[in-house]
C-alpha cells in the first residue's frame, strides 16, 4: 500500500513521531520476542531470553530495539526512497540471517500497539491508519531481497 502525499507530510512533520528518548527502554523488540517467542531465535548471542522479565531488562534486547526504532526514523525521513533505505538491511535479514519476511510485519504491528499506548489520545484512527501503512511499506521494503 502507498502512503498518500498528505500522509507522507503528516509523518514527515511528526505528528507522531518516533523518538527512541520518548520510548525508552524501546518496548516494540521485547514485546515481539515476548509475545511471538518464535523470533528469539534469531537472537541466539542475545544472552538470557528465558522470561519476560530476562528479555526486558536484557541489554543487547535494548540496543537492539533502539536500532530498530532508528531505523522507522530513517523510513521517515527517506519516505519516497524506501527500497534503497532499506537495501543493505533487506539483505542481511535475507541472504545471511534467512528471517522470515512475516515477521518485518509483525515488528510493525507491535510497534503500533506500543504507539498507541505511548501516545494514547493522540494516537486517533486517522493516524493509526496512517502508521499501519507506513509499516507495510517499511515491511515490504525489508522484505525486497526476499522477491
Amino acid at each position: 500500500e502507498v502512503l498518500s502525499p498528505e500522509e507522507t507530510v503528516a509523518i514527515a512533520l511528526g505528528s507522531i513521531n518516533v523518538s527512541v528518548s520518548a520510548c525508552v527502554p524501546p518496548p516494540s523488540l521485547p514485546r515481539l520476542l515476548i509475545v511471538y517467542p518464535w523470533t528469539q531465535r534469531f537472537f541466539d548471542n542475545f544472552g538470557n531470553l528465558s522470561s519476560p522479565t530476562a528479555i526486558i531488562g536484557n541489554p543487547k534486547v535494548r540496543a537492539h530495539g533502539k536500532k530498530v526504532l532508528t531505523s522507522f526514523g530513517e523510513a521517515i525521513k527517506n519516505l519516497e526512497n524506501l527500497k534503497a533505505t532499506y537495501a543493505k538491511l533487506s539483505e542481511l535479514h535475507c541472504e545471511k540471517l534467512h528471517v522470515d519476511p512475516e515477521n518485518f510485519r509483525l515488528l510493525g504491528d507491535i510497534l503500533i500497539i506500543v504507539l498507541a499506548a505511548h501516545f494514547t489520545k493522540d494516537f486517533t484512527p486517522a493516524c493509526q491508519a496512517t502508521w499501519q501503512k507506513l509499516v507495510g511499506v517499511v515491511a515490504h521494503a525489508l522484505a525486497y531481497k526476499y522477491h
